[in-house]
Protein backbone atom coordinates (compact mmCIF):
# COMPACT_ATOMS: atom_id res chain seq x y z
CA UNK A 1 0.00 0.00 0.00
CA UNK A 2 1.41 3.38 -1.02
CA UNK A 3 2.03 5.70 1.90
CA UNK A 4 0.46 9.16 1.92
CA UNK A 5 3.13 11.82 1.54
CA UNK A 6 3.64 13.82 4.74
CA UNK A 7 3.13 17.02 2.75
CA UNK A 8 -0.61 16.30 2.77
CA UNK A 9 -0.55 16.18 6.58
CA UNK A 10 1.26 19.53 6.56
CA UNK A 11 -1.48 20.83 4.30
CA UNK A 12 -4.16 19.50 6.66
CA UNK A 13 -2.50 21.07 9.71
CA UNK A 14 -2.05 24.40 7.96
CA UNK A 15 -5.71 24.21 6.95
CA UNK A 16 -6.61 23.59 10.62
CA UNK A 17 -4.59 26.61 11.75
CA UNK A 18 -6.31 28.94 9.29
CA UNK A 19 -9.73 27.43 9.94
CA UNK A 20 -9.55 27.94 13.70
CA UNK A 21 -7.63 31.21 14.01
CA UNK A 22 -9.04 33.05 11.00
CA UNK A 23 -12.46 31.57 11.73
CA UNK A 24 -12.37 33.15 15.18
CA UNK A 25 -11.17 36.44 13.68
CA UNK A 26 -13.95 36.46 11.08
CA UNK A 27 -16.59 35.99 13.79
CA UNK A 28 -15.97 39.53 15.12
CA UNK A 29 -19.22 40.74 13.55
CA UNK A 30 -21.18 38.50 15.91
CA UNK A 31 -19.69 40.30 18.92
CA UNK A 32 -20.23 43.91 17.82
CA UNK A 33 -23.75 44.43 19.17
CA UNK A 34 -23.15 42.48 22.42
CA UNK A 35 -20.00 44.52 23.06
CA UNK A 36 -21.87 47.75 22.36
CA UNK A 37 -24.42 46.83 25.02
CA UNK A 38 -21.93 45.49 27.55
CA UNK A 39 -19.51 48.40 27.35
CA UNK A 40 -22.19 51.04 26.63
CA UNK A 41 -20.43 52.34 23.52
CA UNK A 42 -21.32 53.03 19.90
CA UNK A 43 -20.69 51.42 16.52
CA UNK A 44 -17.74 53.65 15.59
CA UNK A 45 -15.87 52.76 18.81
CA UNK A 46 -16.19 49.02 18.21
CA UNK A 47 -15.29 49.62 14.56
CA UNK A 48 -12.17 51.43 15.78
CA UNK A 49 -11.27 48.33 17.80
CA UNK A 50 -11.52 46.18 14.68
CA UNK A 51 -9.54 48.76 12.72
CA UNK A 52 -6.81 48.79 15.35
CA UNK A 53 -6.72 44.99 15.28
CA UNK A 54 -6.40 44.86 11.51
CA UNK A 55 -3.60 47.44 11.51
CA UNK A 56 -1.61 45.33 13.98
CA UNK A 57 -2.40 42.28 11.85
CA UNK A 58 -1.22 44.07 8.72
CA UNK A 59 2.00 45.44 10.24
CA UNK A 60 2.89 41.92 11.33
CA UNK A 61 2.74 40.42 7.85
CA UNK A 62 6.11 41.50 6.40
CA UNK A 63 7.68 40.68 9.79
CA UNK A 64 6.08 37.25 9.78
CA UNK A 65 7.65 36.59 6.38
CA UNK A 66 11.09 37.20 7.89
CA UNK A 67 10.34 35.35 11.13
CA UNK A 68 9.37 32.24 9.19
CA UNK A 69 12.85 32.23 7.66
CA UNK A 70 14.37 32.34 11.16
CA UNK A 71 12.04 30.25 13.33
CA UNK A 72 10.16 28.03 10.91
CA UNK A 73 6.53 27.43 10.09
CA UNK A 74 5.97 25.08 13.01
CA UNK A 75 6.78 27.67 15.66
CA UNK A 76 5.02 30.54 13.92
CA UNK A 77 1.74 28.73 13.24
CA UNK A 78 1.49 26.84 16.52
CA UNK A 79 2.42 29.65 18.93
CA UNK A 80 0.33 32.17 17.01
CA UNK A 81 -2.65 29.85 17.51
CA UNK A 82 -1.85 29.63 21.23
CA UNK A 83 -1.59 33.43 21.45
CA UNK A 84 -5.07 33.87 19.99
CA UNK A 85 -6.47 31.15 22.23
CA UNK A 86 -5.08 32.61 25.46
CA UNK A 87 -6.17 36.14 24.56
CA UNK A 88 -9.70 34.84 23.91
CA UNK A 89 -9.74 33.10 27.29
CA UNK A 90 -8.60 36.29 29.05
CA UNK A 91 -11.27 38.31 27.23
CA UNK A 92 -13.77 36.47 29.46
CA UNK A 93 -12.56 38.68 32.34
CA UNK A 94 -12.69 42.02 30.49
CA UNK A 95 -14.68 44.79 32.22
CA UNK A 96 -13.46 47.91 30.40
CA UNK A 97 -13.14 48.77 26.67
CA UNK A 98 -9.42 49.53 26.99
CA UNK A 99 -8.85 45.95 28.15
CA UNK A 100 -10.61 44.74 25.03
CA UNK A 101 -8.32 46.93 22.94
CA UNK A 102 -5.28 45.41 24.63
CA UNK A 103 -6.34 41.76 24.37
CA UNK A 104 -8.16 41.67 21.04
CA UNK A 105 -6.64 44.73 19.41
CA UNK A 106 -3.01 43.86 20.15
CA UNK A 107 -2.38 40.37 21.57
CA UNK A 108 -4.91 38.40 19.50
CA UNK A 109 -4.10 40.43 16.40
CA UNK A 110 -0.44 39.44 16.56
CA UNK A 111 -1.65 35.84 16.63
CA UNK A 112 -3.97 36.48 13.68
CA UNK A 113 -0.98 37.78 11.74
CA UNK A 114 1.13 34.73 12.53
CA UNK A 115 -1.50 32.10 11.73
CA UNK A 116 -2.33 33.66 8.37
CA UNK A 117 -2.07 32.88 4.70
CA UNK A 118 1.58 34.02 4.58
CA UNK A 119 2.84 31.19 6.79
CA UNK A 120 0.50 28.65 5.20
CA UNK A 121 1.58 29.65 1.68
CA UNK A 122 5.25 29.24 2.59
CA UNK A 123 4.37 25.81 4.01
CA UNK A 124 2.89 24.84 0.63
CA UNK A 125 5.94 26.22 -1.18
CA UNK A 126 8.26 24.15 1.04
CA UNK A 127 6.33 20.88 0.88
CA UNK A 128 4.85 20.84 -2.65
CA UNK A 129 6.70 20.84 -5.95
CA UNK A 130 3.68 19.50 -7.81
CA UNK A 131 -0.01 20.37 -7.33
CA UNK A 132 0.89 23.71 -5.75
CA UNK A 133 -2.22 25.36 -7.21
CA UNK A 134 -4.48 22.73 -5.66
CA UNK A 135 -2.65 22.92 -2.33
CA UNK A 136 -2.82 26.72 -2.30
CA UNK A 137 -6.56 26.65 -3.04
CA UNK A 138 -7.14 24.19 -0.19
CA UNK A 139 -5.15 26.38 2.19
CA UNK A 140 -7.10 29.48 1.21
CA UNK A 141 -10.38 27.62 1.61
CA UNK A 142 -9.39 27.05 5.24
CA UNK A 143 -10.21 30.69 5.96
CA UNK A 144 -13.57 30.28 4.24
CA UNK A 145 -14.26 27.10 6.16
CA UNK A 146 -13.41 28.92 9.39
CA UNK A 147 -15.97 31.56 8.53
CA UNK A 148 -18.51 28.84 7.72
CA UNK A 149 -17.97 27.14 11.09
CA UNK A 150 -17.11 29.90 13.56
CA UNK A 151 -19.51 32.71 12.58
CA UNK A 152 -22.76 30.68 12.89
CA UNK A 153 -21.29 28.91 15.93
CA UNK A 154 -20.50 32.23 17.58
CA UNK A 155 -23.99 33.58 16.85
CA UNK A 156 -25.52 30.43 18.29
CA UNK A 157 -23.38 30.42 21.43
CA UNK A 158 -23.79 34.15 22.09
CA UNK A 159 -27.56 33.76 22.00
CA UNK A 160 -27.45 30.71 24.30
CA UNK A 161 -24.68 31.41 26.81
CA UNK A 162 -23.57 35.02 26.22
CA UNK A 163 -20.49 36.45 24.56
CA UNK A 164 -18.27 35.95 27.65
CA UNK A 165 -18.70 32.18 27.79
CA UNK A 166 -18.46 32.04 24.00
CA UNK A 167 -14.94 33.55 23.93
CA UNK A 168 -13.96 31.27 26.82
CA UNK A 169 -15.12 28.18 24.92
CA UNK A 170 -13.48 29.19 21.63
CA UNK A 171 -10.25 30.23 23.35
CA UNK A 172 -10.06 26.92 25.22
CA UNK A 173 -10.47 24.99 21.97
CA UNK A 174 -7.64 26.93 20.32
CA UNK A 175 -5.31 26.53 23.32
CA UNK A 176 -6.02 22.94 24.37
CA UNK A 177 -6.76 21.19 21.07
CA UNK A 178 -5.49 23.16 18.05
CA UNK A 179 -2.15 24.30 19.53
CA UNK A 180 -0.87 20.85 20.63
CA UNK A 181 -1.76 19.28 17.27
CA UNK A 182 0.15 21.97 15.37
CA UNK A 183 3.18 21.98 17.67
CA UNK A 184 3.61 18.20 17.73
CA UNK A 185 3.05 17.36 14.06
CA UNK A 186 4.02 20.41 11.97
CA UNK A 187 7.42 20.50 10.28
CA UNK A 188 8.93 23.40 8.33
CA UNK A 189 10.92 21.46 5.71
CA UNK A 190 10.64 17.96 4.21
CA UNK A 191 14.23 17.13 5.16
CA UNK A 192 13.20 17.26 8.83
CA UNK A 193 11.24 14.07 8.13
CA UNK A 194 13.88 12.67 5.78
CA UNK A 195 11.69 13.42 2.76
CA UNK A 196 11.62 15.42 -0.44
CA UNK A 197 8.72 17.76 -1.31
CA UNK A 198 5.69 16.20 -2.92
CA UNK A 199 6.77 15.68 -6.54
CA UNK A 200 10.49 15.82 -5.68
CA UNK A 201 12.91 18.68 -6.13
CA UNK A 202 12.91 20.57 -9.40
CA UNK A 203 16.69 20.37 -9.30
CA UNK A 204 19.09 18.53 -7.06
CA UNK A 205 19.58 21.06 -4.31
CA UNK A 206 20.02 21.48 -0.61
CA UNK A 207 16.73 22.69 0.84
CA UNK A 208 18.36 24.44 3.77
CA UNK A 209 20.65 26.34 1.40
CA UNK A 210 17.61 27.52 -0.56
CA UNK A 211 16.05 28.62 2.72
CA UNK A 212 19.07 30.78 3.49
CA UNK A 213 19.06 32.18 -0.04
CA UNK A 214 15.43 33.24 0.31
CA UNK A 215 16.25 34.99 3.56
CA UNK A 216 19.04 36.94 1.87
CA UNK A 217 16.72 37.88 -0.99
CA UNK A 218 14.60 40.07 1.28
CA UNK A 219 17.50 42.53 1.37
CA UNK A 220 17.16 43.08 -2.37
CA UNK A 221 13.47 43.96 -2.32
CA UNK A 222 13.93 47.72 -2.69
CA UNK A 223 14.52 47.33 -6.41
CA UNK A 224 10.98 46.16 -7.11
CA UNK A 225 9.10 47.91 -4.31
CA UNK A 226 8.37 50.92 -6.52
CA UNK A 227 7.53 48.98 -9.70
CA UNK A 228 4.18 48.95 -11.47
CA UNK A 229 3.95 45.22 -10.91
CA UNK A 230 4.03 45.60 -7.15
CA UNK A 231 1.73 48.60 -6.77
CA UNK A 232 -0.86 47.39 -9.28
CA UNK A 233 -1.08 44.20 -7.21
CA UNK A 234 -0.95 45.97 -3.85
CA UNK A 235 -3.57 48.65 -4.53
CA UNK A 236 -6.30 46.23 -5.70
CA UNK A 237 -5.38 43.98 -2.78
CA UNK A 238 -5.86 47.00 -0.50
CA UNK A 239 -9.36 47.40 -1.96
CA UNK A 240 -9.91 43.67 -1.59
CA UNK A 241 -9.26 43.96 2.14
CA UNK A 242 -11.50 47.03 2.42
CA UNK A 243 -14.48 45.21 0.93
CA UNK A 244 -14.07 41.74 2.49
CA UNK A 245 -12.44 41.51 5.92
CA UNK A 246 -13.07 45.18 6.64
CA UNK A 247 -16.60 45.84 5.40
CA UNK A 248 -18.35 42.48 5.19
CA UNK A 249 -16.71 40.50 8.01
CA UNK A 250 -17.25 43.42 10.39
CA UNK A 251 -20.54 44.95 9.30
CA UNK A 252 -22.64 42.38 7.45
CA UNK A 253 -24.16 40.94 10.63
CA UNK A 254 -25.03 44.37 12.14
CA UNK A 255 -26.39 45.43 8.72
CA UNK A 256 -28.60 42.35 8.59
CA UNK A 257 -29.89 42.89 12.12
CA UNK A 258 -30.49 46.57 11.37
CA UNK A 259 -32.69 45.59 8.40
CA UNK A 260 -34.83 43.43 10.66
CA UNK A 261 -33.55 40.05 9.52
CA UNK A 262 -33.71 37.39 12.22
CA UNK A 263 -30.69 35.67 13.76
CA UNK A 264 -31.66 32.57 11.80
CA UNK A 265 -31.74 34.42 8.47
CA UNK A 266 -28.47 36.19 9.29
CA UNK A 267 -26.81 32.90 10.21
CA UNK A 268 -28.01 31.26 6.99
CA UNK A 269 -26.71 34.21 4.94
CA UNK A 270 -23.28 34.04 6.59
CA UNK A 271 -23.19 30.26 6.14
CA UNK A 272 -24.10 30.58 2.45
CA UNK A 273 -21.40 33.20 1.97
CA UNK A 274 -18.81 30.97 3.64
CA UNK A 275 -19.90 27.81 1.80
CA UNK A 276 -19.77 29.45 -1.62
CA UNK A 277 -16.52 31.10 -0.56
CA UNK A 278 -15.00 27.64 -0.31
CA UNK A 279 -16.39 26.70 -3.74
CA UNK A 280 -15.13 29.94 -5.28
CA UNK A 281 -11.71 29.56 -3.72
CA UNK A 282 -11.25 26.01 -4.98
CA UNK A 283 -12.44 26.97 -8.47
CA UNK A 284 -10.10 29.95 -8.41
CA UNK A 285 -7.05 27.71 -8.25
CA UNK A 286 -8.16 25.74 -11.29
CA UNK A 287 -9.11 28.84 -13.31
CA UNK A 288 -5.85 30.62 -12.48
CA UNK A 289 -3.93 27.68 -13.97
CA UNK A 290 -5.99 27.74 -17.16
CA UNK A 291 -6.64 31.45 -17.76
CA UNK A 292 -4.78 34.74 -17.44
CA UNK A 293 -4.67 35.52 -13.68
CA UNK A 294 -4.74 39.29 -14.28
CA UNK A 295 -7.91 39.07 -16.39
CA UNK A 296 -9.41 36.70 -13.84
CA UNK A 297 -8.66 39.23 -11.07
CA UNK A 298 -10.35 42.02 -13.03
CA UNK A 299 -13.44 39.86 -13.48
CA UNK A 300 -13.57 38.92 -9.79
CA UNK A 301 -13.42 42.54 -8.64
CA UNK A 302 -16.14 43.53 -11.11
CA UNK A 303 -18.42 40.71 -9.98
CA UNK A 304 -17.86 41.66 -6.35
CA UNK A 305 -18.98 45.22 -7.13
CA UNK A 306 -22.14 43.88 -8.79
CA UNK A 307 -22.92 41.68 -5.78
CA UNK A 308 -22.72 44.63 -3.35
CA UNK A 309 -25.31 46.51 -5.42
CA UNK A 310 -27.82 43.96 -4.11
CA UNK A 311 -27.29 45.26 -0.57
CA UNK A 312 -28.48 48.70 -1.67
CA UNK A 313 -31.90 47.23 -2.53
CA UNK A 314 -32.07 44.36 -0.02
CA UNK A 315 -35.52 44.23 1.55
CA UNK A 316 -36.18 40.49 1.44
CA UNK A 317 -34.30 37.43 2.70
CA UNK A 318 -34.11 36.11 -0.88
CA UNK A 319 -31.98 39.09 -1.94
CA UNK A 320 -29.82 38.76 1.16
CA UNK A 321 -29.21 35.09 0.37
CA UNK A 322 -28.54 35.90 -3.31
CA UNK A 323 -25.95 38.46 -2.26
CA UNK A 324 -24.33 35.95 0.09
CA UNK A 325 -23.96 33.38 -2.71
CA UNK A 326 -22.57 35.84 -5.28
CA UNK A 327 -20.23 37.58 -2.87
CA UNK A 328 -19.07 34.24 -1.49
CA UNK A 329 -18.04 33.00 -4.92
CA UNK A 330 -15.68 35.98 -5.41
CA UNK A 331 -14.67 36.65 -1.79
CA UNK A 332 -11.38 34.82 -1.17
CA UNK A 333 -11.16 33.81 -4.83
CA UNK A 334 -8.87 36.82 -5.42
CA UNK A 335 -6.13 35.38 -3.21
CA UNK A 336 -4.98 32.62 -5.56
CA UNK A 337 -4.54 34.72 -8.76
CA UNK A 338 -2.87 37.47 -6.70
CA UNK A 339 -0.47 34.91 -5.22
CA UNK A 340 0.17 33.34 -8.63
CA UNK A 341 1.06 36.74 -10.13
CA UNK A 342 3.20 37.72 -7.14
CA UNK A 343 5.22 34.50 -7.16
CA UNK A 344 5.73 34.82 -10.93
CA UNK A 345 6.66 38.52 -10.90
CA UNK A 346 8.97 38.28 -7.85
CA UNK A 347 10.16 34.68 -7.91
CA UNK A 348 13.77 35.81 -7.54
CA UNK A 349 12.99 37.42 -4.20
CA UNK A 350 11.75 36.13 -0.85
CA UNK A 351 8.25 34.77 -1.40
CA UNK A 352 7.38 35.12 2.28
CA UNK A 353 8.47 38.75 2.43
CA UNK A 354 6.71 39.66 -0.83
CA UNK A 355 3.46 38.04 0.24
CA UNK A 356 3.86 39.72 3.62
CA UNK A 357 4.01 43.17 2.01
CA UNK A 358 0.96 42.43 -0.12
CA UNK A 359 -0.87 41.12 2.93
CA UNK A 360 0.05 44.32 4.77
CA UNK A 361 -1.63 46.31 1.99
CA UNK A 362 -4.67 44.04 2.26
CA UNK A 363 -4.92 44.52 6.03
CA UNK A 364 -4.55 48.30 5.86
CA UNK A 365 -7.51 48.28 3.48
CA UNK A 366 -9.35 45.95 5.85
CA UNK A 367 -8.67 48.30 8.76
CA UNK A 368 -10.17 51.25 6.90
CA UNK A 369 -13.02 49.06 5.68
CA UNK A 370 -13.88 48.23 9.28
CA UNK A 371 -13.64 51.78 10.64
CA UNK A 372 -14.99 54.07 7.89
CA UNK A 373 -18.34 52.25 7.51
CA UNK A 374 -18.81 52.53 11.28
CA UNK A 375 -18.27 56.28 11.11
CA UNK A 376 -20.55 56.59 8.09
CA UNK A 377 -23.19 54.57 9.93
CA UNK A 378 -23.12 57.01 12.85
CA UNK A 379 -23.34 59.97 10.47
CA UNK A 380 -26.04 58.66 8.13
CA UNK A 381 -27.83 56.00 10.16
CA UNK A 382 -27.16 53.32 7.55
CA UNK A 383 -24.63 51.51 5.40
CA UNK A 384 -25.56 52.75 1.91
CA UNK A 385 -22.68 55.26 1.75
CA UNK A 386 -20.20 52.54 2.73
CA UNK A 387 -21.56 50.18 0.07
CA UNK A 388 -21.33 52.84 -2.65
CA UNK A 389 -17.72 53.55 -1.71
CA UNK A 390 -16.95 49.83 -1.93
CA UNK A 391 -18.51 49.56 -5.40
CA UNK A 392 -16.46 52.49 -6.74
CA UNK A 393 -13.23 51.13 -5.28
CA UNK A 394 -13.84 47.66 -6.70
CA UNK A 395 -14.30 49.04 -10.20
CA UNK A 396 -10.97 50.86 -9.78
CA UNK A 397 -9.35 47.58 -8.66
CA UNK A 398 -10.68 45.87 -11.76
CA UNK A 399 -9.11 48.50 -14.03
CA UNK A 400 -5.75 48.34 -12.23
CA UNK A 401 -5.69 44.56 -12.60
CA UNK A 402 -6.27 44.82 -16.34
CA UNK A 403 -3.17 46.97 -16.86
CA UNK A 404 -0.84 44.59 -15.04
CA UNK A 405 1.90 43.21 -17.31
CA UNK A 406 1.56 39.72 -18.70
CA UNK A 407 3.73 36.99 -17.22
CA UNK A 408 5.78 34.71 -19.43
CA UNK A 409 3.42 31.83 -18.71
CA UNK A 410 0.43 33.94 -19.73
CA UNK A 411 2.10 35.02 -22.96
CA UNK A 412 2.88 31.42 -23.88
CA UNK A 413 -0.67 30.27 -23.11
CA UNK A 414 -2.11 32.74 -25.60
CA UNK A 415 -0.52 30.99 -28.55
Amino acid sequence: MKRIHYGWFILLLSFLALLTVQGFRSSIGAFIIPWEHTFKTDRSTISLLVTFSLIIYGISQPLIGKMIDQWGIRNILSFSTLTVGLSAVLTFFVTQPWQLFMLYGIVASIGFGGASGVAATVAVANWFQKKKGLALSIITSGMSAGQLVFVPLSLFLINRIGWEWTVLALGTFLSVIAFPLLFVFLRTFPYEKGLQPYGGYEKQQNNQKDHETNADATNKSKRWFNTRKFWFLALPYFICGYTTIGLMDTHLIPFSHGHGFTDSATGIAVSLLAAFNIIGTLLSGQISDQWSPKHFLALLYSLRAISIILLLVTDHTFLLFTFAILFGLVDFATITPTSVLATEYFKKHSVGFTLGLLSFSHQVGAALGAYIPGVLYNLTGGYNAAFVSAIVLLLMASLLSLVLPETKQQSVSQY
